[in-house]
């Protein structure tokens, strides 16, 4: 006979397996038609943001974060003096508030801290470094607000992800004080895209495919060595860094660059855990309103923040 609650595991492994297969559906049936089109990219991932939905109680606050604008996202209940500096994905070139506000009201609400989302300006009209200046402007601005390094963290996903290694790096090489850790979500750190995923995980990722990055690497670089370490931290020095959560899927074309920047950071000897995900996809936290393992993996982001900032 079998124990009590194991067909309730199955229900909902079964659930989770059709959450994932109607995400991975509509995400294929949504997919960039290869016309290299940044409005059309752009108006498409508003789009995509809409189908989330919103942030229900969330408490959002405009404000101008040392030149950059901004979002206090705030769940209820989340402790005022710990916060985190977010930046959004979207291959530098698209996403906004608005793409990734509810993604901000899940992690406050997982790591019960407030969550600065920021607007960093977009290639291609605003090349590299101008992501990596916004979020340092955004971290000074922190640090004039009162807020405490070891009450702040950092996050990110895909190019996020790597603008949140980079602006890490920066703040070391700057003497800007560091965070007490940060999270890094499916992280793309290498803009050449020669990671092995790439290509084996190709067929399997709706979302993510090569021409589509070298595309967006291409704006945001703008004739600068794609091995420019601030650009892509996979070529950057990771020593004294913080304690940093790297999330990944194994479903993803970008699995190879989060393990080759995990192994990176422990050969520098930073506390890098490593988390690979069965058969999620690309930032599978930013789907958590349809999608059980998006709220698993935002548990798992806001414990870890949670228990470095507290």
């Amino acid at each position: 006979m079998p124990k009590a609650g194991g067909n309730k595991h199955e229900e909902r492994h079964h659930m989770t397996a059709t959450q994932l297969d109607s995400l991975v559906t509509l995400l294929r049936s949504r997919a960039a038609p290869p016309d290299y089109d940044v409005a059309q990219a752009r108006t498409r991932f508003e789009k995509t943001a809409v189908f989330l939905g919103g942030a229900p109680d969330a408490k959002c606050e405009k404000v101008d974060a040392g030149g950059v604008p901004a979002e206090w996202v705030s769940a209820p209940g989340c402790d005022t003096g710990r916060a985190i500096l977010y930046l959004h994905g979207g291959g530098y070139a698209i996403g906004s508030l608005n793409t990734h506000r509810r993604l901000a009201y899940d992690i406050s609400a997982t790591s019960a801290a407030k969550v600065l989302l920021i607007d960093y300006r977009l290639a291609p009209e605003h090349p590299f470094p101008a992501a990596v200046d916004d979020a340092t402007s955004a971290w000074r601005w922190l640090l004039q607000q009162g807020f405490a390094t070891n009450r702040l963290a950092i996050a990110g996903d895909s190019a996020g992800g790597g603008l949140t290694i980079a602006t890490l790096v920066n703040l070391r090489d700057k003497k800007l004080g560091l965070p007490a850790c940060a999270a890094a979500l499916s992280p793309w750190v290498d803009l050449e895209g020669l990671g092995n995923s790439i290509t084996t995980r190709a067929a399997q990722d709706p979302m993510v495919q090569k021409d589509g990055l070298l595309w967006m690497a291409k704006m945001y670089l703008n004739g600068k060595d794609p091995k420019t370490p601030l650009a892509a931290p996979l070529h950057a020095d990771m020593k004294d860094l913080p304690p940093v959560l790297i999330q990944v899927g194994s479903a993803e074309t970008l699995l190879d660059d989060a393990i080759r920047i995990a192994e990176k950071m422990h050969a520098a000897g930073v506390d890098a855990r490593l988390t690979i995900w069965p058969n999620m996809l690309h930032v599978f936290p930013l789907f958590a309103p349809v999608l059980s393992e998006g709220r698993d993996g935002c548990i798992e982001i806001g414990n870890f923040i949670r228990s470095k900032t507290a």
